[in-house]
């Protein structure tokens, strides 16, 4: 479906970035059990939910995606311990700048995603999908 058609059937696009190892288990599993999530989410697999730079979420805001959902590794990183507070420092710098540029930091979430969690993804995918269309109400 092109942007065209996602913006008059309402759907917003929003781009996941999610950790290789944990996180994309669990969206992977939510599309073989299928499960039903807007077909407007994208994701970009990172080895780790740390290595994101805020400018990329600035940039994919910018760029016409109404939502990004950071899938994070949490405590089960296996590349760095303190991955969660990393992350979260990282997501504190991208709200700053997007502050800056007058679009609402509500527009980017993160929530821990394991590999066995495909229902909890599908759901905030769809909270997160309810609430960006809240903002053009």
């Amino acid at each position: 479906m092109s942007d065209v058609n996602h913006k008059k059937a309402g759907l917003k696009k929003i781009l996941v970035f999610s950790a290789s190892a944990i996180s994309d288990l669990g969206i992977d599993l939510a599309g073989s059990a299928h499960m039903h999530y807007s077909t407007s989410v994208q994701v970009i697999s990172l080895p780790c939910s740390s290595g994101i730079k805020p400018a990329w979420i600035v940039h994919a805001l910018e760029q016409g995606y109404d939502g990004v959902f950071i899938a994070a590794c949490g405590g089960d990183c296996a590349y760095l311990s303190d991955c969660t507070s990393r992350t979260s420092i990282l997501l504190g710098k991208a709200q700053d700048m997007l502050k800056e540029r007058n679009i609402s930091p509500k527009r980017l979430k993160m929530a821990g995603i394991c590999s066995v969690c495909a229902e909890s993804f599908v759901s905030h995918m769809r909270k997160f999908d309810e609430e960006l269309a809240s903002y053009d109400s």
